[in-house]
């Protein structure tokens, strides 16, 4: 890529973030638009607009977003994006701290060397020689001037150090302040039993559990839900929901062609085959009216059967103090590990109820294959990726596809390939795997959303390393150095390491676009917007209808922190082969913190609250990417033939100690409730039978059912902790 592409590239991507910033800045005081851009704040009942005014500055967000506190985030979105915020403004304040001491030490360093004049081979051929003076690539092997260098390899680190053990102190003070809140939390008054023994005879799967909870904590024991295979139950009762959306949009169809036709209106039809496409003509109130009453007396059948025949090795057991249940979550209650495994009941909006009957060898098991799978997946995606990386290079595409040539050769479509190809491919590349990841973590036989979330996160971290940090150093390195490769194989190492600095200006433009171009798409809200209005004006018929076209959902942690963490990862890398790349990382996140606090704010709405159990896998992949950092700044040094390399060795051992501490200081506050924090007084006496009944799945909820027809799931305990 050369300079002027470089600055295409930047140049554009400010540009698109500037007019989709203003298209924001109109759109989003539209009365219309107001349920994509506020609808957080609509659900909460609030005004869209501070101070209910649609004239304000079109800019004010900003303002507002710059003075929101910690506590309005809590507010507004939960503890678990406060926490998100924490990490974005740990991960900026370590790279200005960086930047600050970095830039003006470094780049005067490199820019007054003359290590590309006299290296016959330059990191970017010759192209790029105004950058390259900016970084390592400009110093002289061996040269005295690689101890600014290396000192701030040591600098970075510190101040990772410093920075992140303050965030865990800070997280796991927030996590201890919303778990001792006085406010009734009916996750802390549960804990979730699976691996349940065999039944003995005579003895009902409700009688087991109440008898051997009731024995060991006879004083706070309250009752118990036998969890039941709900396959069947959920189908049906997904069905009668269906059905129920379809008869409310006919009615809507039918009552407004009363308004503008006749008094008697038009009835809707519809065919009854497949997706309304073929098949016999029906009236659709009618029709859906019966279907209506013919799944509700199906699912009241299947709702007995499911309680009484398809109970599971699992349970939820509840107790009137939180302390108790806290207790018995981090206790050992059988002698063998694979009986009665005990621990917090997540939400009842969490609950992975498929995956609570896995018994526990049976999720080892799952795991392992789950861990197999998706080590051959990064390793397998690693060869489109560098394949693409490479392949999408101007000189590439000149050479494998040679028909290209004429077009290519345009002045202005060379500056637009150069500057938006590679990125753009491996973007649109990268999008096609979240989902894959999503459903692996859940085959694992993980029991909640949130652990759900943080591991495909955790997955999609090392792939995106991996596969794009790594993948496309390599990938382009191979292409370009294949024949020197092949005749010199021992130098691969050193043709790796040298082709860093080089790397850098895909990576600056990597960066540049997900900024500009990705914070100007999420702030504007260009796509959301037309999908609206679109199915406002020609799907939706009825409220419900409407909120589910609009509806945000939540901030999506599983591909979001990956890719920040991502961006964190490759600036690291780069921070001091090339510092130039700082100032664009700083870019990165402190856009990010803006407009994401707006949109958390204003717009997003949290599917679960795990209070903060994010953060040791936000910390853990930090050091692993400064890891990554020092093992990258050891080798780089190395092949410059610096002699006093050795001095960074104890960085990698630093780091894991660090690692170490931390986790041993605070991780198991965050796996567990801790008693003093459980031991908080309530504001008022938990009502125990609505805690309970939030647990009931709404497949197994019915208003004809008493709660006689639960007796063989649901233990019949009353108020007062006595058997009935």
């Amino acid at each position: 890529m050369d300079f002027s592409s470089f600055l295409t590239s930047l140049g554009t991507s400010f540009v698109i973030f500037i007019v989709l910033m203003l298209l924001f800045a109109w759109l989003s005081t539209r009365q219309g638009n107001a349920v994509v851009y506020y609808p957080n704040r609509i659900l909460k009942g609030l005004e869209p607009w501070e101070g209910g005014s649609r004239t304000r500055n079109p800019f004010a967000w900003i303002g507002e977003a710059l003075s929101s506190s910690e506590q309005n985030v809590i507010d507004m979105s939960g503890i678990d994006t406060a926490v998100y915020f924490v990490f974005l403004s740990t991960v900026l304040g370590i790279l200005v701290l960086s930047g600050i001491v970095l830039l003006p030490a470094l780049l005067p360093v490199a820019a007054t060397d003359d290590g590309v004049k006299k290296n016959s081979k330059t990191t970017s051929n010759g192209t790029f020689s105004d950058l390259d003076k900016l970084s390592m690539a400009n110093i002289e092997e061996k040269s005295p001037r690689l101890w600014a260098f290396l000192i701030a390899t040591y600098w970075i680190s510190v101040v990772t150090y410093f920075l992140s053990w303050k965030a865990y102190k800070h997280v796991s003070a927030l996590r201890a302040n919303a778990l001792m809140s006085p406010e009734v939390k009916p996750e802390q008054f549960a804990v979730l039993v699976r691996d349940l023994p065999d039944v003995t005879q005579g003895q009902t799967r409700k009688e087991q559990v109440d008898s051997y909870f009731k024995s060991l904590y006879a004083e706070t024991f309250y009752r118990s839900m036998v969890v039941t295979n709900n396959k069947e139950v959920d189908k049906i009762w997904g069905e009668l929901e269906g059905y129920k959306k379809k008869l409310a949009h006919a009615e809507a169809i039918y009552a407004e062609s009363q308004k503008k036709g006749s008094s008697a209106g038009t009835r809707p039809t519809n065919k009854t085959g497949f997706l309304g496409l073929c098949g016999k003509k029906v009236d659709s109130i009618e029709y859906c009216t019966e279907k209506i009453n013919e799944l509700t007396q199906k699912l009241e059948a299947e709702q007995k059967v499911t309680l009484r025949e398809k109970q599971q090795r699992s349970a939820l057991v509840f107790f009137t103090s939180r302390v108790t249940a806290a207790s018995a979550a981090q206790s050992l209650h059988a002698q063998m590990v694979d009986r009665w495994t005990v621990t917090e009941a997540p939400e009842p909006r969490q609950l992975v109820w498929s995956n609570l009957r896995i018994k526990f060898f049976e999720r080892i098991i799952r795991q392992y294959i789950v861990y197999i799978v998706v080590f051959l997946t990064i390793v397998f995606y690693m060869i489109p990726i560098g394949f693409i990386s490479a392949l999408t290079t101007l000189a590439n595409l000149k050479k494998y596809l040679p028909f290209l040539k004429p077009i290519v050769k345009q002045d202005a479509i060379k500056t637009v390939l150069e500057a938006y190809l590679p990125q753009l491919a491996l973007i649109i590349f990268l999008a096609l795997l979240p989902k894959l990841l999503l459903f692996l973590s859940k085959t694992e036989g993980i029991p909640s959303g949130s652990h759900v979330v943080r591991a495909a996160s955790g997955k999609y971290f090392y792939f995106t390393v991996l596969n794009v940090f790594i993948g496309v150093t390599v990938g382009g390195t191979l292409f370009s150095t294949f024949k020197t490769i092949e005749k010199h194989p021992n130098r691969v190492f050193e043709l790796l390491a040298k082709s860093l600095p080089g790397n850098a200006t895909f990576f600056l433009t990597f960066v540049a676009l997900k900024f500009f171009v990705g914070y100007g798409l999420e702030l504007s809200r260009i796509v959301p917007l037309i999908i609206y209005h679109l199915k406002r004006k020609y799907l939706c018929k009825t409220e419900a209808e409407l909120k589910d076209a609009w509806f945000p959902g939540d901030l999506g942690y599983a591909t979001r922190f990956p890719g920040d963490m991502l961006i964190l990862t490759i600036v690291l890398c780069y921070a001091v082969i090339a510092p130039v790349i700082i100032p664009f990382g700083v870019l990165y996140f402190a856009l990010g913190w803006l407009i994401l606090r707006n949109q958390a704010l204003k717009v997003y709405v949290p599917a679960y609250e795990s209070y903060g159990k994010m953060w040791p896998h936000m910390h853990t992949r930090v050091i692993s990417a400064l890891l990554l950092y020092q093992a990258t700044m050891l080798g780089y040094f190395g092949v410059v033939k610096f002699y006093y390399t050795p001095i960074l060795i104890p960085l990698p051992i630093l780091s894991l100690i660090f690692a170490y501490v931390c986790r041993q200081k605070f991780y198991k506050a965050f796996c567990h409730t801790a008693l003093e924090v459980a031991c908080q007084e309530l504001k008022e006496t938990p009502q125990m039978e609505q805690i309970f009944k939030s647990y009931i799945p709404p497949s197994l909820c019915s208003e004809k059912q008493e709660d006689e027809q639960f007796e063989d799931a649901l233990s019949q305990v009353s108020r007062t902790g006595s058997f009935v």
